[in-house]
Formats: structure tokens, sequence, C-alpha cells
């Protein structure tokens, strides 16, 4: 009889990642770096190498050849020791059994799960939308389909004026289209930036040649013969489109879970170390529905940041190392239409909230610190992409809970970007 000794092979168990994206790789690193013995699986409904979701309207205008989307190369998983399956999803999890059945019937054990599956594209409930021509911009093959498209001259319909909205709305600008967003809210971005900086940037993007209607209800859209699409919204003569891009809000991928007892509310619910209310059963990024650093037990920030912080935290976790989520804090930045739009943390104001405001209607700018007890807790920017340095000298003191604004000429200073957060520190 053959006898195993090394305790390296004695715990050796299996770990199952689903997903192929900043939470799984993240966590597949973390894993790696501690158990370098454990049999690890990769599965995604997508086909592989991974790729950043958050370069495609980057491809799309132009800025990225199609090679660099790729973040990992298919060497990487043999590197890493995983097998993969890509291209087949999950249909089914018995937590009870700890088995996986895939869309093909393949049948995988496990000992721990990590469900790292993101978010899908919300399909607004409006007449006879889906179908030819109207297009989602979140995968790789979304921005497959629609980059042939964007040719001048061309008509396109944004819905939605979100992060990923307005990037695609600049894309198709840039490429010569007639743009034209609409937006249910009564302001652009209503989620990531605060009134003020909404009307910034909507004057930004209508001196573009950009067409912005918000508080607008779409009730339907025809196909015409010969191609285009006729749009109707309420109260508003009827407009002709050759592509609409919908961008109105994601819902994390959880459907396969439902009835296994994982307790979910707009997301996995999941406690500092990333586990789930199931044992051995753990969630990170977009899916996830964890702690945020400014107090909140359960919020889901469908951020690239948040999510290799939270995959990291898991790989840990999971490989036997106790490891503790401080909690996420929001934080989005991207540039479109010639400005760079950030905000971070608390953007929006409250009572017990300091507010502090530098702008400059000339050049379009904008920024907006908003401080509880003298100590920053959020901001709203729209400036030049070397303005973000200030979003990078304020993230640790919120983190930190650190620095103390002074007085109006150190504000003013501190806007202008002549000097930056470090003189903000107690």
């Amino acid at each position: 009889m053959f006898i195993i000794n090394d305790t390296r092979y004695l715990n050796m168990i299996n770990i199952v990642i689903i997903g192929n994206s900043a939470a799984a790789l993240s966590a597949l690193e973390s894993l790696r770096s501690h158990d370098p013995y454990s049999r690890i699986t990769l599965i995604s409904k997508e086909e592989g190498p991974a790729y950043s979701r958050v370069l495609l309207p980057y491809y799309l205008r132009k800025k990225v050849p199609y090679s660099n989307l790729f973040i990992r190369s298919p060497e990487y998983y043999r590197l890493m020791k995983v097998e993969t399956h890509f291209g087949n999803p999950v249909r089914q999890i018995d937590i009870h059994l700890g088995i996986l059945r895939l869309e093909d019937g393949t049948v995988i054990d496990y000992d721990r799960l990590l469900i790292a599956t993101g978010a899908c594209p919300v399909m607004p409930r409006i007449h006879n939308l889906a179908g030819p021509g109207v297009f989602h911009l979140w995968t790789l093959r979304d921005a497959e389909n629609i980059e042939p498209l964007l040719c001048p001259g061309k008509r396109a319909l944004i819905l939605g004026s979100g992060f990923v909205a307005l990037q695609a709305a600049w894309a198709a600008k840039s490429r010569g289209l007639d743009v034209t967003i609409f937006e249910l809210m009564q302001r652009i971005m209503p989620k990531a930036l605060d009134e003020q900086g909404a009307r910034v940037l909507h004057r930004r993007i209508a001196g573009y040649g950009v067409d912005v209607y918000t508080g607008i209800i779409t009730e339907g859209i025809d196909r015409k013969r010969g191609g285009g699409i006729k749009v109707f919204p309420k109260g508003y003569p009827s407009l002709d489109a050759d592509i609409i891009i919908v961008a109105a809000g994601v819902h994390p991928n959880i459907e396969f879970i439902e009835n296994t007892g994982i307790e979910m509310d707009r997301g996995i619910l999941v406690g500092q170390g990333m586990e789930s209310s199931v044992q051995g059963i753990y969630a990170a990024g977009d899916v996830a529905s964890g702690p945020t650093f400014l107090g909140e037990a359960h919020a889901v920030h469908a951020l690239w940041p948040t999510a290799v912080e939270h995959g990291k935290i898991a790989g840990a976790n999971m490989a036997g190392k106790e490891s503790v989520y401080r909690g996420s804090l929001n934080m989005n930045v991207a540039e479109m239409f010639g400005i760079t739009v950030a905000s971070m943390g608390l953007f929006q104001y409250e009572k017990d909230l300091e507010e502090y405001q530098h702008s400059n209607p000339g050049n379009g700018t904008y920024l907006k610190v908003l401080l509880r007890n003298r100590k920053p807790v959020g901001a709203v920017l729209l400036g030049s992409p070397e303005d973000v340095n200030i979003f990078g000298a304020l993230r640790p003191l919120i983190l930190r809970k650190t620095g103390a604004l002074g007085g109006g000429d150190l504000l003013r200073d501190v806007m202008e970007n002549k000097v930056l957060f470090r003189k903000l520190t107690a």
C-alpha cells in the first residue's frame, strides 16, 4: 500500500471558480499564492481567455487594438495549474451533494466554491425593443457586433446615461455617427454624479453635437422594411435610428442559484470573509452584495477595483488563510467627450455633511468634496486626466478616515490642483 505522508498533498481540496474576469482572476491568483497544490477548476459561460470589459469602448473608438483587449493569455491558465471549462455555463448547483451541473451535462464536484459570475445588462420593457439593430455594450461579442456598424452618417440612439451608456455615445460620436441619448430620469448619470456635475457634463456633451433628452419615456419601436428603426418617445416626435445601444443598468447573474438556500438581495449576501450564507460557498465581484467602507452591511459596487479586492479576500479565505474585507469604496473614473468624469464615496449632499465646491464655467471643470466632521467622505470631479490625481490622494484619506479640510484659500488651491491632499492631513 502507498501511503502519502506529505501534508501538502493531504490537505488538497477541490476548488471551483465560476467566472473569468476581475474577481475570478484575482481569487485564482490569491488562491495559488497560498495553495499551490489543490485542484482548481474555472468555469465561464464566455470563451476564454479573459478580456477587459473596461476597454471595450476604447476599442470601438479605435484607441485600443483588438488584441490588447485580452488581459490573460491561454498559457496563463496552464501556468496557474487550473482546469478550464470555457463557453459552458453552470446550470445548477446542488449544495447538499457539493456538485455543479454544466450546460453540456458535465458534473463537477467541489469542496469550496467561488461564484464570480458578474452581472448582465437589463433590457427595458419597451415594446418591440429586442431584435435586430439593438445591442448592449457589455461583452466582447457585443463590441464585435457593434464595431462594423459604426459608420459615419449613421444614426445611433443610446438608451441610458450611466458610464457605459455615455462611453458608447462617445464612441459612436467619435466614429462620425449622429448620436441621441434618452435618459428616463430627470438628469444624466443619476447614480454617479450630483446635480451640478450632471449639468456640467450635459452641457459638455451637447457641445459635441449630441442630443440629450432627460425625463423621457420610450414607448416602443418599429423596424422599417429595408432597414432602420423608428423610435416612439412619449410626448415627442418619433426618431429614426440605424442602431440602438441599450445601457439601462445591470443585474447580477444569479439565476442558477435560485432555490439553493444561498441568501440573496440584489446579489449574493456575503460577510467580511466573502463567504455566503452557505458554508464553503463564496461570492465576489458584481454578483456579490458585501460590506462597504461607509458602514453598509450589504451593497453591490459593480466596479473593477472592488471585484479585484473581493477576489483577493475570497481566494485567501478559500485557501484557509483568514482574511477580512474592510469594505468597498465606490469610485468611478472615465474619460469621455474630452473630459475626465469621476465620483467616489458619498457625492450627494446630506444634512450632516459639509460641502466645498470649485467650478470653472470657462473650461467646464468642476470639483466637489464632501466632509463629515471635517474629514472627507466623497467627491465629484469633472476635469483633465491629471486632475484625477486629486482622487488618488483623497481615497486613502477616506479609507483611513483621516484628514481635515482647512480654510478657503487651501480649498481653492486644492480645487485648482496646485497642491494635493497631503495638506489636508490633520
